[in-house]
């Protein structure tokens, strides 16, 4: 039997996309806080309307209410965003961010649809209240991303994929299921999404921009 031919190469993977979960030190307390803070401000302010689909939003200036705990999800944002961030010699790059933030509280069948945030360098979100879904990952609600190689590739053989890391998702979109603490960074040109949340509690989020 003939020995199947073995070709040599190299695979350079290339365009990397970096997302970033990280958890946020002291979380329990600053949690505490805010919500504190989002309950007030539901109280007095109606929703703005966006991307989301139902729920609350709060306008974007969530750092001239929502006090220390805001200022210190921020911060720890800020902190990422100068580290990932550098001039195209690969130094790094001393940037004087611009930052707007904003609340989100969804309920049963809540979400937000497919978008990006133009006129920013950076954004994220940071989980206040996973409304159990940290617990129960078939609460859905997570966060979704769309693959920015385009659709291209699914729509010709969507049963194929790349055997290389990263591959499996090929013109698809990856989840990443809410956790209280933690907060997720990615370039605010990718396109995301919330998936409808099907808890019976309320799921509570922060969602950031930094630009120039």
């Amino acid at each position: 039997m003939p020995i199947a031919y073995q070709p040599e190469f190299q695979v350079q993977p290339l365009f990397p996309t970096p997302v970033v979960i990280s958890p946020v030190p002291d979380a329990p307390r600053h949690n505490a806080e805010l919500i504190a803070a989002i309950d007030a401000r539901m109280a007095t302010r109606p929703s703005t309307q966006h991307s989301n689909l139902g729920g609350w939003q709060s306008s974007w200036d969530l750092l001239d209410w929502g006090g220390e705990a805001a200022r210190a999800i921020v911060d720890h944002a800020s902190a990422i965003a100068d580290r990932l961030t550098c001039d195209r010699q690969g130094q790094p790059a001393q940037v004087d961010w611009h930052v707007n933030a904003w609340a989100n509280v969804n309920h049963t069948g809540h979400g937000n649809e497919f978008h990006t945030h133009p006129g920013s360098y950076w954004s994220g979100a940071y989980y206040v209240d996973d409304g159990g879904i940290g617990a129960d990952p078939t609460l859905g609600g997570e966060f979704e991303i769309q693959d920015p190689r385009g659709v291209g590739p699914a729509m010709y053989a969507p049963k194929l994929a790349v055997n290389i890391a990263g591959g499996l998702a090929v013109g698809a979109s990856e989840t990443v299921s809410p956790r209280a603490g933690l907060m997720l960074m990615f370039p605010a040109w990718l396109s995301h999404a919330v998936r409808p949340y099907r808890g019976n509690a309320r799921r509570i989020s922060i969602a950031f921009n930094f630009s120039l």
